[in-house]
């Protein structure tokens, strides 16, 4: 498995050291990758409201999405696109959910800024582990330079 992130190298490993991750991931910085695989769209795009994402036209929402593709290497080393998924087709990857959907209370989103406002970072958790239920969702300001909504990796 290798994952994809538009961040500079140097600033993913940083990141991959402070989550104790051991995955493969690399930078798609400086590439057009995240473009044609539909999960960043141009100014243009944005201002005119108008992108291909999800298999349609339509508003992307950010400039940057969420998405999922999965390639496979032939034996003679050619790269085959075999699968996407973008926006509520991730879902199933987000194995939390799953588990929430099953007990009483569900999701038990109601009542804060924006769904998913409950996750953090393992390190990045308040005091007793709660979540501030008045929250707002601050949209994240993405650069090429970026990874995990904008938040400092230092």
């Amino acid at each position: 498995m290798v994952v994809v992130s538009r961040a500079p190298f140097a600033k993913l490993a940083s990141y991959e050291q402070r989550m104790g991750w051991r995955f493969k991931w690399v930078s798609s910085g400086g590439s057009s990758f995240n473009y044609d695989y539909g999960v960043s769209f141009t100014p243009e795009e944005m201002t005119a409201r108008q992108a291909f994402f999800n298999y349609r036209t339509q508003f992307p929402g950010r400039s940057e999405r969420e998405g999922h593709s999965v390639f496979y290497k032939g034996a003679s080393g050619a790269l085959f696109h075999t699968y996407s998924c973008y926006d509520r087709g991730n879902e199933m990857l987000a194995n939390h959910y799953h588990y929430l959907d099953l007990v009483p209370k569900g999701r038990d989103e109601d009542g804060l800024g924006f769904t998913m406002s409950w996750v953090r970072h393992h390190d990045r958790y308040t005091q007793g582990y709660f979540v501030e239920p008045a929250q707002k969702r601050e949209e994240p300001k993405i650069s090429a330079g970026c990874c995990c909504s904008g938040e400092s990796h230092s």
